[in-house]
């Protein structure tokens, strides 16, 4: 179990804490507490709760653990039906709290039940995106045989270049290094077809960069929709629009015919029968099939993990999601994948791209100093300074928000100085 005082820092043989939004699902907090205490309590993981203190406090006690898992108040949540400006809205929302403790390193990940919109542009606004990388993508699992694929992006970035389709087969590459444990994944571009002619601009222009040979990338070619379950890459790359229908068409297409198995397995007296007999081979079907196993999506390419899982998540789905976080933490995955983005050889119109984009972090600086958002290099003074009012409110830049309040006493090596200080001072 972890201990009774708020996340301390990481020993350099475990990672920190995973962060867990307990606002954010259509069942938050119960299910997601529930599927928290789960990991802890099974599977030993050690997790921080972010969200309404008291209202964690009340499920703690059910569960009886009260004191056993630090918890880290947070003011605000992300309803639901909130979009991509809720990160500006809301800078004390608990998605945005959990990504200050990964900032400040005392926490290694995040996982999230929220909205997905919310979650993915609150965690660009407050962890930003790793140096080199275009554009965050969305890693989900397809359970195909003989084990699972790797399908990015499902649904961060809808319009891309053809070099950024290069940069998710590296970012792909790399998670399927860490969640499938292969030295050197196949990657398959989705495609209308599997010849290298196929498909629009941007599609055969990333084919021609893909077959040139990049550092670290197993390319395989095309691959095409009725490929996505056959198991024939371990990486299935394609834009966020294009994954996000090739994804909902899928679990759409799997619950309909669950249903009609059902349906056909109780159709009769025979059938129920035949049912009994091969009950373990339905169950574990049905495992495999079932979404919740596999611990939602990962957004990939910031400076921090982040786990979104299925809005609709009971206990189950969190605790696999916690597992994933606390197994790409312990990964390197941030690591990983910026060791694989270096590696990529791109065209010198890519270099300036990226180094362009710094101009962009820039903008978005300025952007959080006009929402009362902290800059990421905020002097130690202004971090001391009362909090202020909300940022739509105030008429000039607001200063940082104060730190996230720890809802226990801290433990004797989480001191509350300790927990206000920024990683250079630690």
């Amino acid at each position: 179990m972890t201990g009774t005082g708020g996340p301390s820092r990481p020993s350099p043989d475990r990672p920190a804490p995973v962060a867990v939004d307990t606002m954010g699902g259509d069942h938050a907090p119960e299910e997601v507490i529930a599927g928290a205490v789960a990991a802890v309590r099974d599977h030993g993981v050690r997790l921080v709760l972010v969200g309404q203190a008291p209202r964690i406090r009340h499920e703690l006690d059910r569960h009886g653990v009260v004191g056993e898992i630090p918890i880290v108040h947070a003011d605000e949540a992300l309803d639901m039906d909130e979009g991509a400006l809720a990160g500006w809205r809301k800078p004390r929302s608990s998605i945005a709290i959990a990504c200050h403790l990964i900032k400040q390193g005392r926490a290694s990940a995040l996982v999230s039940a929220g909205t997905t919109a919310g979650v993915v542009a609150t965690a660009r606004l407050r962890l930003k995106g790793q140096q080199g990388v275009l554009r965050p993508a969305i890693a989900v699992t397809l359970p195909t045989r003989p084990r699972p694929t790797v399908l990015l992006d499902s649904g961060a970035t809808a319009d891309v270049k053809p070099e950024t389709l290069v940069q998710f087969a590296a970012v792909g590459t790399a998670y399927a290094q860490i969640l499938l444990g292969l030295p050197r994944p196949r990657v398959g571009l989705l495609n209308i077809g599997a010849e290298a002619g196929k498909g629009d601009k941007v599609t055969k222009r990333a084919y021609e960069l893909l077959s040139g040979g990049q550092h670290g990338i197993e390319f395989a070619g095309n691959v095409e929709g009725h490929d996505l379950l056959a198991g024939t890459v371990d990486v299935v790359v394609t834009d966020g629009f294009t994954g996000n229908v090739a994804l909902k068409t899928m679990e759409g297409t799997v619950r309909m015919a669950l249903s009609e198995l059902r349906a056909t397995m109780s159709g009769s007296r025979t059938a129920r029968i035949g049912t009994l007999l091969q009950r373990r081979r339905l169950l574990e079907l049905r495992d495999r099939l079932d979404s919740e196993t596999y611990g939602g999506g990962v957004l990939l390419g910031l400076n921090g993990t982040v786990v979104i899982a299925h809005g609709a998540s009971r206990a189950r789905a969190i605790t696999s999601s916690c597992l994933l976080a606390h197994d790409l933490a312990a990964g390197r995955i941030v690591d990983r994948i910026r060791e694989q983005i270096a590696a990529t050889r791109t065209p010198s119109r890519l270099g300036r791209l990226m180094h362009g984009d710094r101009d962009g972090d820039k903008d978005r600086e300025k952007g959080d100093k006009r929402e009362g958002v902290p800059a990421p290099e905020a002097p130690e003074a202004e971090k001391e300074k009362p909090e202020q009012q909300d940022a739509e409110a105030a008429p000039a830049p607001a200063p940082a928000p104060a730190e996230p309040r720890q809802d226990v006493p801290p433990a004797p090596e989480c001191t509350a100085g300790a927990a206000e200080k920024g990683p250079s001072e630690r």
